[in-house]
This record gives C-alpha cells, sequence and structure tokens, in this order.
C-alpha cells in the first residue's frame, strides 16, 4: 500500500475518507453545495463550522491537511498547530490527550472519531490506523466506498453508522 503523506492527519480524521477531500478530488458539484450547507451548520445536531459564513462549493478544496493545498478549517486547525508545535506526528503522540481542542472541536462527528480514533492510532500504528479507517467506510451491504459521516450509502441508499 503507497500512504500520502499529505493525507496523514495529526488529529485522527484519516483524510482519505474526508468527505472535503473526496469531493474536491472527484470534482462532485453537487456534494460540495451540500457540505456547504452541512458545515455552515444547516443540518441538525451536526454542529458548525467556524468562519464558515461565507464558504462556497468552490471553497471545498483540499489535497489533505498536511498538503499545501487545505480546506479553509484545515488551515485555522488549532489541533495541527498545537501538534506541529509540540513536534508530534499526531495527537496519538500526547499526553494531554484529549486536551481543549479535542474537547471543544466544532462538529459532532468529527469529535466522536477522534476520540475513537486517537487511541486506536497509538496502539496499533499509522499504518494499520490508516488500513482499517479505509475498510470501515465501505457500504457493508454493496461495497461501495462512503466518507467519515456518511449516514447512507450513495449507492444502495443502505442506512450507515460507521463512524
Amino acid at each position: 500500500m503507497t500512504i500520502n503523506p499529505d493525507l496523514i492527519s495529526p488529529c485522527g480524521l484519516y483524510c482519505g475518507v474526508c468527505a472535503i477531500y473526496i469531493a474536491h478530488r472527484d470534482n462532485n458539484q453537487k456534494f460540495k453545495e451540500r457540505l456547504v450547507r452541512l458545515y455552515q451548520g444547516d443540518v441538525p445536531g451536526k454542529g458548525t463550522l467556524p468562519n464558515s459564513e461565507r464558504l462556497s462549493a468552490e471553497s471545498i478544496i483540499c489535497r489533505g491537511c498536511l498538503s499545501d493545498e487545505r480546506f479553509m478549517h484545515c488551515r485555522q486547525c488549532a489541533i495541527r498547530d498545537c501538534t506541529q508545535e509540540k513536534g508530534y506526528a499526531g495527537c496519538h503522540e500526547c499526553d494531554e490527550f484529549p486536551c481543549r481542542h479535542i474537547t471543544h472541536f466544532p462538529m459532532a462527528v468529527g469529535k466522536k472519531v477522534i476520540l475513537r480514533a486517537v487511541p486506536y492510532r497509538k496502539a496499533v500504528g499509522t499504518e494499520q490506523w490508516i488500513l482499517d479507517e479505509e475498510a470501515r467506510y465501505i457500504c457493508p451491504q454493496c461495497g461501495n466506498p462512503v466518507f467519515r459521516g456518511a449516514t447512507r450509502c450513495n449507492r444502495c441508499k443502505a442506512t450507515l453508522d460507521l463512524d
């Protein structure tokens, strides 16, 4: 397996299964428009990204949070900044986990996944964590790859709870 280092997020939200990354990679305009509504808080119970008032489908661009082309949230991410300041590859190396950056994370699914993924990455290592994150986000009914946070498969319409 070839691992893209730009996708190895410090926070535990592996970029390879991120909706923003996938929408940009696939140039899926309809998906980008749905993501704008989600991140602006139009989906009850999901949260709101800070500074997302001017978010548009055109700004749904990301090649991974460690790349030079990051989504607006990843550019302003306190978790990424914190791990870089401490010289850590990720939160899995920090004795303060979960810290205030995690407890105050603005998106409910993201926070849930971080709290699951970081201890798992610490236990199994980065490569296995990536393999398992990619395997987790596959529809169990039809085998279609899905994104983190998906509640329904876009191919077979099966209800999903993979996070």
